[in-house]
């Protein structure tokens, strides 16, 4: 599987206990939605590498504690990413989306007027950004907050910004 056909799901922090037990971070607002995962992908070497699970329970809020089946030594896989396929998750309606969905759509202004197209997203822990190249390939980035953010069509394919005055003029 490609690693753009999946999503980042988390990392494997460490072992827990005597029973090959991991913990799994889990990089998600709704944790309680990976307690019945049934095989993870894990990455080496640049590939993702599928392993079925014999356990997967919640620990600590926002961590899995994992069992990988048929595996002796499972503190080989202590920092590595875990990744899951986008078909997995679930689907979005209205405003809500994933950011792998606004990749490649034309970002507007409140105008009607064209920014540019949406190349990334930055998703950092203190705020994610929306990158935008605009036509002479200037990268524009805009935070992704609900007050900026006037309308995601997913049938016209478009995002619709309220970009805040100013805004523009420091990139361009």
């Amino acid at each position: 599987m490609n690693k753009k056909d999946c999503y980042y799901l988390g990392t494997i922090t460490k072992k827990i206990g005597y029973q090959g037990d991991l913990n799994l971070f889990l990089d998600t607002d709704e944790p309680e939605n990976y307690i019945n995962l049934e095989s993870i992908l894990i990455e080496r070497d640049g590939l993702l590498v599928p392993f079925f699970l014999t356990k997967a329970e919640l620990h600590r809020n926002t961590h899995l504690k994992i069992h990988l089946k048929d595996v002796d030594e499972p503190e080989r896989f202590i920092h590595r990413d875990v990744f899951l396929p986008l078909s997995t998750l679930p689907p979005l309606s209205g405003q809500r989306f994933y950011f792998h969905e606004i990749i490649g759509l034309p970002a507007i202004d409140e105008n009607q007027n064209r920014i540019g197209e949406v190349s990334d997203v930055i998703d950092s822990q203190t705020q994610a950004l929306c990158v935008i190249k605009n036509d002479e390939d200037k990268e524009i980035l805009i935070p992704l907050i609900d007050e900026f953010i006037i309308a995601f069509n997913r049938e016209k394919q478009y995002i619709q910004f309220q970009v805040p005055e100013g805004l523009l003029d420091i990139f361009l």
